[in-house]
This record gives structure tokens, sequence and C-alpha cells, in this order.
């Protein structure tokens, strides 16, 4: 098991910037994948970008070319930032760790971003 905390969230206006971290309670380097997926109301949780152990990277379509996964094993902490951010991002965040590929998911708690058009 590993423990997150995600921060980073805000309000921004559209074509704006932001970064989210999570911060994991423990090494990531050996976590299998690290992913961020979003929630906006009365929607269900989609994968927004996720980050593997062999430092391969996978993002949705509505946000290629314009968010960045990245990590940091010194700080155990996984980026996403975010730029040229268009109203339909806003969404609460989640960081998400799946420790092996077996493992149950690791989740957290969310951080609220919200872009005013």
């Amino acid at each position: 098991q590993v423990q997150l905390v995600e921060s980073g969230g805000g309000l921004v206006q559209t074509g704006g910037s932001l970064r989210l971290s999570c911060g994991a309670s423990g090494s990531i380097s050996n976590i299998y994948h690290i992913s961020w997926y979003r929630q906006a109301p009365g929607k269900q949780r989609d994968l927004v970008a996720r980050i593997y152990k062999n430092g391969g990277t996978a993002y949705a379509d509505s946000v290629k070319g314009r968010f960045t996964i990245s990590r940091d094993n010194a700080k155990n902490t996984v980026y996403l930032q975010m730029n040229d951010l268009k109203f339909e991002d806003t969404a609460v965040y989640y960081c998400n760790a799946k420790v092996t590929i077996f493992a149950s998911d690791n989740w957290g708690q969310g951080t609220q971003v919200t872009v005013s058009s």
C-alpha cells in the first residue's frame, strides 16, 4: 500500500497552466504505474495520463500535446503539467498508484481544477 497526496489544483483561466503534484508515502521507483484520473460532476472517473516504472507514458486523446506526466523518484513525486487548459478540463483530479500488476489501486483524496471561460 502507498498513501498519495495531491496538490496544485486551483482556479485558472482558459489557456492557462497548472502543475499538479502527487506525493507518495514511500519510494515510487518500483511502482508498476502511477496515473492521473479526473472526474467532472455527474461523469465517470477517466484516465488522463499514466507513467510506468520504465518511464513509458500514455495519455488520453483529449489531453495529448497539452498535458505532460513526469516523475521525480528522489522526491517520491509524480507531476502533471497542464498547459492550454480548457473549460472541459474542469474536474477533480486524482492520483492513482498500482504497486504491481496484480495489486489493488491506491487513490489520493483529489484536487479540484477549475478552468474559467
